[in-house]
């Protein structure tokens, strides 16, 4: 094949609208592209594997699992029957691959979700509602312990994969951090990403942050908001001395569960609904 006609990943990626880490992983996990090398090592795709990407979309928004598309992509195949995807089949699915320790699986589930709908649906309608799922089974005894650790890790490192490169860019900073003791933060990881997806950037200090950390990165990072999350209103109300002098020289927010009901008096806005709807809610009121 002449050299004219070879992609580089980024142009693939171009002409696709799949991210080169979502067609690495296409690659990786089905061997859904079929790249040569240049004589200096790196892959080059041809028009051929741009079609495959293609199918696979189609495929995976007809609502397939992520292997059965790729099988048929590379077999220039097209689903039979197209059907809706439906966020409720797919949490299910992610679901029971989290019980069954499926790793694979669970991956797979995920790159079906993600290639086939925006970021914002993505968390609003599948991954947090899932989280809630997951939280109240485990609180019925319906979920084991380790299930729950398992299924986080699996999507944590999923959403720190597209949270790559989210403190770049032109839009106003924001410092998030979790609560001292906390250790619930995919909530914020989603919440962030959401406000990524405006704009913003973002500064992020994890789970488990000391108020004094928060205020040390504040003075570097300079945020336009500073938001401090937690599901437990007892550790906002612990610490209400040390939000309140967060809250006298930043613009601070209390988010995740436990900021509706945290008994302190802070000067602070409450960010307590669905993390894409609180990203609209803050971008807005900065535009204002």
């Amino acid at each position: 094949m002449p050299q004219a006609a070879l992609l580089r990943i980024g142009e693939l990626s171009r002409r696709s609208g799949v991210s080169p880490e979502l067609l690495r992983a296409w690659e990786r996990r089905y061997e859904l592209l079929q790249p040569t090398r240049s004589e200096g090592g790196l892959r080059l795709y041809s028009d051929a594997d741009v079609e495959r990407v293609r199918a696979m979309q189609r495929n995976l928004a007809s609502g397939l699992a992520a292997a059965e598309a790729a099988r048929l992509a590379a077999a220039e195949e097209a689903p039979a029957t197209p059907t809706a995807l439906r966020p409720s089949a797919m949490r299910d699915e992610l679901a029971s691959a989290f019980a069954a320790f499926d790793e694979a699986r669970a991956h797979a589930v995920l790159d079906g979700v993600f290639a086939a709908s925006t970021l914002d649906a993505a968390l609003s309608a599948v991954i947090v509602p899932y989280l809630h799922e997951l939280g109240e089974r485990w609180e019925a005894g319906d979920a084991s312990v380790e299930e729950e650790h398992f299924a986080s890790g699996v999507l944590r490192g999923r959403l720190l994969g597209l949270a790559r490169d989210w403190g770049r860019g032109l839009g106003p900073p924001i410092l998030l951090a979790c609560a001292p003791g906390e250790q619930h933060d995919l909530g914020l990881i989603a919440f962030g990403l959401a406000l990524r997806a405006r704009g913003w950037r973002i500064g992020y200090l994890g789970a488990d942050t000391p108020l004094e950390s928060v205020v040390g990165a504040a003075a570097a990072f300079a945020p336009a908001f500073v938001v401090v999350s937690s599901v437990d209103a007892q550790r906002f109300e612990r610490h209400a001395v040390e939000l309140r002098r967060i809250a006298q020289t930043r613009r601070l927010c209390l988010g995740g569960n436990g900021a509706a009901g945290a008994k302190v008096d802070v000067d602070a806005m409450r960010l307590t609904g669905d993390p894409v709807e609180e990203a609209d809610r803050l971008t807005e009121l900065v535009a204002r």
